[in-house]
C-alpha cells in the first residue's frame, strides 16, 4: 500500500511538472477547431491532483493503520480518513475546474444548505455516524439490540451499520441466523440501543430457571445449583465482578454485587421456581446455560428424596 502511495505521488509530481511546462512554453495545436492547450493543462492538473490526493490518502491510511493495533479503531480510522480525503479531493477538483476557490467553498455551503431538505435521511445517517464514532454507543464487534433487531456489529459505514443477526425469525437462543441486517445510522439518534459487549462491563447477568415441587428441600437444591455454577464460572465470574465493581465506583450508583452465583426463589401455583443468577460472556450465554442445565439436573436426579419435580399438567 505504501508503495502504491509513493508511486502515485511521484506520478502526480511528473504530471504537475508537465502542466507547468505546457503553461510556460505552450503550443497552438487545434483539434476540430478547439484549442488543445487549455484542455491539456486542465487534464494534466486534474490528473496530478487526483493522484496526489490518492497517494496522500494511501500513505496516511497505511501509516495510521500500522500504528493502530485495535481492530475496532482501525475500522473507524479507515472511515475517517476516507471521509476527510474525499471531501478535500472534491473541493480541490471543483476549485481547479472553476479556478475560483472562494466561490467554490461558498457554493458548496449554499448547496449543502439546499440539499439538506432533499437529503434529510442520508444527512441524519451521516450525523448518526459521527455520533457513533465520538460517543461510542457501539462499535465493530459489539453485540447490540436496536429497535426489533439483535446481532453483532460487523461494519459501521458513513450511512449504515451492518449487523450479523442473532435470533430473528429463523433461529432462537441467541444463535446467529446467518443474515446481515442493514440499519441506517440515523436510527441511533431516535431509538434505544442496548450494548451487550461495550467498553464498560463486557459480561452480562443471565438467569436459569428450574421448576421443582413444593416437597423439595429448597435450601439443598439452591446450594446444589450454586455449586454447579461455581464449578463452571467461579474464578471467571469473580474476576468480572471485581471489574464490575470498579466500574460502579466511577458512578453515583450504589449497588451490592455478589461474587458468586445466587438463587432466587419464586412461588408459582403448582411449583416453586428456582432462578440461578450468574455472570457470563454474552456470546457464550446459550452454551453455558445448556451445560448448567445438564449438570444441575444430574445432581438433582442423584437425590430424588430431596429434590422432586412437579407432575401437574398445569406445569
Amino acid at each position: 500500500m505504501r508503495r502504491t502511495g509513493s508511486v502515485s505521488l511521484l506520478c502526480a509530481v511528473v504530471l504537475y511538472a508537465g502542466s507547468r511546462f505546457v503553461r510556460r512554453f505552450g503550443f497552438d495545436e487545434r483539434l476540430f477547431g478547439v484549442e488543445l492547450e487549455p484542455l491539456t493543462l486542465l487534464g494534466l492538473t486534474l490528473a496530478s491532483l487526483v493522484l496526489a490526493v490518492y497517494g496522500s490518502y494511501t500513505l496516511c491510511q497505511s501509516y495510521l493503520l500500522a500504528h493502530t493495533q485495535n481492530k475496532r479503531r482501525r475500522h473507524d480510522v479507515r472511515n475517517a480518513i476516507r471521509l476527510v480525503f474525499g471531501v478535500l479531493g472534491m473541493v480541490a477538483v471543483f476549485g481547479v475546474v472553476t479556478r475560483e476557490w472562494v466561490s467554490v467553498l461558498f457554493s458548496l455551503g449554499v448547496l449543502g444548505f439546499a440539499v439538506t431538505f432533499a437529503l434529510q435521511q442520508p444527512l441524519f445517517s451521516l450525523i448518526g455516524w459521527l455520533y457513533i464514532v465520538t460517543k461510542r454507543p457501539y462499535q465493530v464487534g459489539d453485540r447490540i439490540a436496536i429497535e426489533e433487531m439483535r446481532g453483532d456489529v460487523v461494519a459501521v459505514d458513513f450511512f449504515v451499520t451492518e449487523v450479523w443477526e442473532i435470533d430473528g425469525d429463523l433461529v432462537s437462543s441467541n444463535q446467529p441466523s446467518g443474515r446481515i441486517v442493514t440499519v441506517p445510522n440515523s436510527t441511533v439518534l431516535s431509538s434505544r440501543v442496548v450494548n451487550f459487549y461495550g467498553e464498560g462491563v463486557q459480561y452480562v447477568w443471565n438467569e436459569l430457571s428450574i421448576q421443582v415441587a413444593y416437597e423439595t428441600d429448597l435450601q439443598f437444591a439452591s446450594e446444589e445449583m450454586i455449586d454447579v455454577a461455581t464449578d463452571h464460572l467461579g474464578d471467571e465470574m469473580a474476576r468480572q465482578v471485581r471489574e464490575y465493581r470498579d466500574r460502579l465506583a466511577e458512578t453515583p450508583v450504589e449497588l451490592d454485587v455478589n461474587e458468586r452465583p445466587t438463587v432466587n426463589v419464586t412461588q408459582a401455583e403448582s411449583w416453586v421456581e428456582l432462578r440461578l443468577r450468574y455472570l457470563v460472556h454474552p456470546r457464550r450465554g446459550t452454551r453455558v446455560r445448556n451445560a448448567l442445565y445438564a449438570d444441575i439436573l444430574e445432581r438433582f436426579n442423584e437425590h430424588p428424596d430431596r429434590v422432586k419435580f412437579p407432575v401437574s399438567r398445569n406445569r
